[in-house]
């Protein structure tokens, strides 16, 4: 019996999707009947082509760097010349740590590549046959820091912010045209961007004190979100940062 959640017969794009929160994003998009385009640098792995199979879904991966926008544009091209895709997730992103003062600005702008470049090139992109047919689903991962400066990760901040904002931008051009563009934030989540601070025994207990779920978030938690994102359910869902965080946000 269909569901207001039901992606069957959908196809979604998912940038970083063979690994950590984006696996998790793949492996949900496939629970509710999507097929799913990988674009990333880690190959796929067998329990997740496995999953797919076992679904009748199919999977497929598209090697990338998301900080090289001549490849962008033909790795999409080429999607495009074959596949419908009806969903976009920008799941996607790097990460450096340095003090302000010292951030390297090659290291800034490989951030600000990869993090919010790539992903209004990917909305560009993937956002123009979705207008044109006046319908699509594109969902940005946005983070706490699109909300909070953080510590020592200004380039990483600075990204996510722009993700936000650009995701109310491209709202007010697009919702009226059927193609409905929100974001995730997630909270702190157990996954290798975060391995600095989980394995910091001082910073770890002081995060997971001000988290009131009592937890740190798992990919499935991105994952189920993104779903419901990506449906019929949330046809009237524009413009959103939705928070994912165990209520850090409330804290």
């Amino acid at each position: 019996m269909s569901t207001p959640f039901d992606l069957t017969g959908k196809t979604a794009v998912v940038t970083g999707g063979g690994r950590g929160l984006g696996r998790g994003i793949s492996q949900a998009l496939l629970d509710a009947g999507a097929d799913v385009i990988v674009f990333g640098r880690s190959p796929l792995g067998d329990d997740l082509t496995g999953h797919a199979a076992s679904l009748g879904r199919r999977i497929d991966f598209h090697a990338l760097d998301l900080a090289d926008s001549d490849a962008i544009a033909a790795t999409a091209a080429e999607v495009l010349a074959e596949r419908r895709v009806d969903i976009l997730v920008n799941n996607a992103g790097t990460q450096d740590r340095y003090p302000a003062v010292d951030f390297p600005l090659e290291a800034w702008d490989r951030v600000i590549d990869v993090n919010l470049r790539s992903v209004f090139q990917l909305c560009q992109l993937f956002g123009r046959p979705m207008l044109e047919r006046g319908e699509g689903k594109i969902v940005n991962l946005a983070s706490l820091l699109s909300f909070q400066g953080g510590l020592t990760v200004p380039a990483y901040a600075a990204s996510k912010g722009g993700v936000a904002q650009l995701t109310k931008a491209l709202c007010n051009e697009w919702s009226g045209k059927g193609v409905n563009v929100n974001a995730v934030a997630p909270g702190y989540m157990a996954t290798d961007m975060n391995t600095a601070l989980l394995n910091d025994p001082v910073r770890l207990e002081q995060l997971s004190a001000r988290i009131p779920a009592g937890r740190w978030g798992q990919p499935e938690d991105i994952g189920n979100v993104v779903v419901f994102l990506a449906s019929p359910a949330a046809g009237y869902v524009h413009g959103q940062v939705l928070a994912v965080d165990g209520g850090w946000l409330a804290r």
